[in-house]
């Protein structure tokens, strides 16, 4: 069913995806779920080839978890009534064409987009036949994925992701969260400490020769600092260290 009150309940989130003519629920489900990771929700899809596809079970499955972008998904009859509300309108488009909007390409063109404070509108094309040169015409900007010239054939939504995380990007991102504990590493006497170990366990096992000692102990001193170890790492290498001088005893 057709909503043309879009403006009137407009999202919090000033950035909408389009898929106009749209042919298969995968696409529409993996298309939301390449949305939410961005932290995008606003989603409208222009004469469907199904009008049910956003209940479809390949749509809800695709998703994985994004459902609620699906559900929150509305379906236009046209294009004009989908960019109800929106003030910038980038079409994706690989075809040349003779007259239209400016071709871009995504990233350079959002590096100055992002801070117009526009409410943007990505459109997207049907799988078979991308987008209607009428539908271009509607658009300020014509983006193109750069792809090797060789092979530039993408799903529609990789090609939301990929338009997705490079508009994420030029708003501002999202921190990296730390998943492992911040590292520790040992102190100055500690290293000391392991290299005098060291010297003891090479001249047990006859390694090192103290009366022409040469290089070698400043050069380990060199290699345990290149390596920045922990204190776990100093025990273990002063396990090993023991394991040696014991290995003197035993012969």
């Amino acid at each position: 069913m057709s909503d043309t009150h879009f403006s009137r309940r407009m999202p919090a989130d000033p950035t909408r995806f389009i898929l106009v003519g749209t042919s298969h629920a995968g696409n529409v489900g993996a298309t939301a779920r390449a949305m939410k990771v961005m932290g995008f929700s606003d989603l409208v899809l222009v004469a469907p080839r199904f009008a049910d596809v956003l209940q479809r079970p390949e749509a809800i499955a695709r998703a994985s978890g994004a459902t609620d972008v699906l559900a929150g998904a509305r379906i236009a009859a046209s294009l004009v009534e989908a960019l109800d509300g929106t003030t910038y309108v980038c079409a994706t488009a690989m075809t040349p064409r003779d007259f239209g909007p400016p071709n871009r390409a995504p990233r350079e063109l959002f590096a100055s987009l992002a801070t117009g404070g526009h409410r943007v509108a990505f459109v997207f094309g049907s799988e078979r036949f991308g987008l209607a040169n009428d539908d271009v015409y509607a658009c300020h900007a014509c983006l193109t994925i750069p792809t090797d010239p060789a092979y530039g054939s993408l799903n529609l939504a990789q090609a939301v992701q990929l338009i997705a995380y490079d508009w994420r990007q030029a708003l501002g991102g999202f921190a990296v969260a730390p998943r492992t504990p911040v590292v520790v590493r040992a102190d100055g006497a500690a290293v000391q400490g392991l290299l005098e170990h060291w010297q003891q366990g090479l001249t047990a096992i006859g390694f090192l020769d103290p009366q022409a000692p040469k290089k070698l102990m400043p050069r380990l001193n060199q290699l345990f600092n290149r390596a920045q170890l922990t204190p776990e790492e100093v025990h273990i290498l002063r396990g090993i260290a023991r394991a040696m001088e014991k290995s003197k005893f035993q012969h």
